[in-house]
Parts: structure tokens; sequence; C-alpha cells
């Protein structure tokens, strides 16, 4: 179904009022979420389909949103390439065996995801059936191949990404093997999501703004658009977000995707601009602002859609994910008033 808000916006196509969803829409600063992971791991809930569900619906229940978001993360891939992923109180996720070498490159598998993330397919195919009941659509995502490496080479999070960009600079060969594989793994995943149901998809690149746009353009760009290339068959709206990216937005544009997610850091009409008509544009509240007072709050709202009024293609989202500290009345009243401002 194309009629939807958000599909209809990220088509460019006009809409009735600008649709709004939120990264992390579904998170840690719901008290049903906080409930739910004093009995579960975010592993366990990720790959019980049942507990995905109830997890992406929170968010759907409690605010008008106009798109939900399959509760999974971009780390789940990993797992099945050979990677032997944990999440840890207080530190967040670990890779205990990182790839450091052109060797541990050769051993990483490249699964079909219909088999390694069958849970998240399942999930996603239990999710859109209540959802068409709300006429709601469903975006699935991925991590794009450079923020999948990132993790996978430092073994978690990591500031300045010393053993990531040495392998780059070092190990070109092993660097392309590296990044074919990841670029395999995230377009077929992408497809599979939206074989299962998924009626947009999403490529997050979190860690790509920690490059610079020559490094970008030789060693990143080229697997981004062949992952987005592996998505297109789908045939459903792609979206393209990175943090940090305002140095190359019209790189990561032409990577590809028919809506292109950008960060506070930027004026959004500014944004808009140097992307040109080719893509809508999602964004770009800073998270931070959720802890405002409502009345600054509802101020920087109404100066991004002011910004954006009058271009086809908005589709009103934070710069990034949702805090777990956001206080859920400001989540209500922000969705409600980008309706009502724009309607």
């Amino acid at each position: 179904m194309t009629d939807y808000r958000f599909l209809k916006a990220c088509n460019r196509e006009p809409v009735d009022a600008t649709p709004i969803w939120l990264m992390r829409q579904a998170g840690r600063y719901m008290e049903e979420y906080r409930t739910l992971r004093q009995t579960y791991g975010i592993l366990d809930i990720i790959k019980t389909p049942e507990l995905a569900l109830e997890v992406t619906m929170q968010p759907i229940n409690a605010f008008d949103l106009d798109a939900a978001i399959i509760f999974a993360d971009i780390l789940p891939p990993l797992e099945g390439m050979g990677l032997d992923l944990e999440f840890i109180k207080g530190t967040g996720p670990v890779i205990h065996n990182p790839v450091r070498t052109p060797a541990d490159v050769e051993k990483l598998a490249t699964p079909d995801a219909r088999e390694a993330l069958s849970f998240t397919l399942e999930a996603i195919r239990l999710t859109r059936a209540e959802l068409d009941k709300r006429q709601i659509p469903l975006i699935g995502f991925s991590g794009a191949p450079f923020t999948l490496a990132s993790y996978a080479i430092e073994g978690g999070p990591s500031k300045n990404k010393v053993h990531l960009k040495s392998m780059m600079y070092n190990e070109p060969d092993a660097w392309d093997k590296l990044m074919t594989k990841f670029a395999t793994i995230a377009g077929d995943y992408l497809l599979a999501q939206a074989e299962a149901g998924a009626q947009a998809l999403q490529l997050f690149d979190s860690w790509v703004g920690e490059l610079n746009p020559d490094d970008y353009r030789q060693y990143v760009q080229p697997y981004s658009k062949q992952a987005l290339d592996m998505a297109k068959e789908a045939g459903v709206p792609l979206i393209h977000f990175g943090t940090n990216t305002n140095g190359m937005l019209e790189e990561i544009r032409d990577a590809g995707g028919d809506v292109i997610g950008v960060d506070w850091r930027i004026d959004i009409d500014v944004a808009a601009q140097r992307l040109g008509d080719g893509v809508a544009v999602q964004g770009n509240l800073d998270p931070v602002a959720l802890h405002a007072p409502w009345d600054e709050l509802k101020a920087r709202t109404k100066k991004i859609l002011d910004r954006m009024d009058g271009h086809d293609g908005h589709i009103f989202n934070l710069g990034h994910g949702i805090l777990p500290t956001t206080p859920v009345d400001n989540v209500k009243r922000l969705v409600d008033f980008v309706h009502d401002y724009t309607s």
C-alpha cells in the first residue's frame, strides 16, 4: 500500500501532514520496555519473534507515529559470520573475537539472512500482520558495511577507530574482502526483510562520520552502494542515514537511497538544498532537545518544520536515536505537534 503518509513522503509525494517516526522509538525510555528487560536480555528479545513484536508495538500503542521500525539490532548479523557477540551491562556490545588480520577476514562466513536471521524475519511477518490492522507501515534496517566493520574490527564502540583505520590503510586487499562480505550481508539482509514484509528499509552508518570525505569515497562508498543496490531490488523506499556526515552529504546521497537522513549539526534546509530534489530528507531534531521544557522543544521543532515548508519529501525524525532518559510526555507532545502544525 503506497498511500501511507510516511511512504508517500519517502517518494516525495504530497502529504496531508509531515510524517514522524523516531529512531530507537522502542527502547529504554519507555516503562513497558524496561519492565520487559528485567526478565529478558536484549538478544533474548531480538531472537524471540513474539517479544520483538511486543517491543516494536510499544511506541505504536503509546504515540500517533507514522511508521514502526522492527525491534532488532545492527549486530546480530555478525554472529552468523562467526563472531562472538555479547551485550554487557554498562559496556554495551562486545565482540570477543574481533577481526584484526587478513586471516580473520578469510574466516568470516556470509550466510543467507533467511537462515542466520530467521528470528527477525519472523518478527517482521508477525508485526506486519498487526500493523496492517492499524494502517501503519513497517521499516526494516541493517547496519552499513563500514559500521559493521567498525564493531567487528574494534571489538565494540571505539572513539578513534585505530584498529579499523589501520586495516583500511595497511591491508587494502583484506579491507576490500571484508567490506565486500559486509556489503553482501547487509544487502541480502535488507532484501530478506522486504520479502518478509518490511515496507521501507534503512541503512544505518552510525560511525562513518569518523572519516574524511576522500576516505569515504575510496574505502566506503562503493560498498554502501553495493548493499543499497542489492536492497533496491525489493522495490521499497530506502533510507540512508549516517551521523557527522555533513562534510560528505553529497557522497552519501550518491551511494544510494531514496531518503537521506541528516543529523542536527546542520540546518535541515541547507542539507536539503545540497542534496537536491532527487531525494527525500529525514531529520533532524537533536535527541537531547526532548529533555528541554515543552516551549523550547516546540520552538525547535517549529523551526525545523518551517525550514522544510514547501519541500516535498520531509520525514520528521531525530538526528540520532532517542535517549534512555527522554521524558515520555515530550515524545507524545512532539508527535502530536508535528502533525497538527503541518496539517
